[in-house]
């Protein structure tokens, strides 16, 4: 996601378009007291599409270098556009797959996911890889710096 060296600046928030009308999203982080932060990313799973993970796993890693942490999830919930959230606070990881809900055009689907150790002043977070339709794709890179005029983490580019 970095055009530059030194990412200076602030983005509100990043889509990446995945096949068959699947996308996944995210915005700033809520940066932590203690320097940790949390992480949302929204995807959208089209009417009969189905995604399934290659891992579980949101790393937090130094810029293109090695995993630094990885991210406990928080919450999920997932919901049609046309309906009330399903909120699932205490599940121990993300599940196999994501699949769409007949009930609507599309299925959203929210994952939180937290690191409560101090971050370091830039990073990345690599959300898992999907296999959609038999093939395999990798996860864009969201990168991530600390905003000392906001005080709080954001997406730079």
């Amino acid at each position: 996601m970095a055009t530059t060296p030194d990412c200076k600046t602030w983005q509100e928030g990043s889509r990446f378009e995945l096949p068959r009308g699947m996308s996944v999203s995210t915005t700033p982080p809520v940066t932590l007291p203690d320097g940790g932060a949390e992480f949302t990313f929204v995807y959208i799973v089209p009417r009969g599409e189905r995604a399934r993970f290659l891992s579980r796993d949101y790393n937090v890693t130094a810029p293109k270098g090695p995993v630094l942490h990885k991210a406990e999830l928080v919450t999920l919930y997932q919901r049609t556009t046309n309906s009330r959230p399903e909120i699932v606070d205490s599940i121990p990881k993300v599940p196999d797959m994501f699949v769409a809900s007949a009930a609507g055009e599309e299925t959203l689907w929210r994952v939180r996911v937290r690191v409560k150790d101090k971050l370091p002043e830039r990073f990345d977070v690599v959300a898992p890889a999907f296999e959609i339709a038999l093939k395999e794709y990798p996860m864009r890179t969201f990168t991530y710096r600390y905003f000392p005029e906001r005080k709080a983490f954001g997406l730079c580019t």
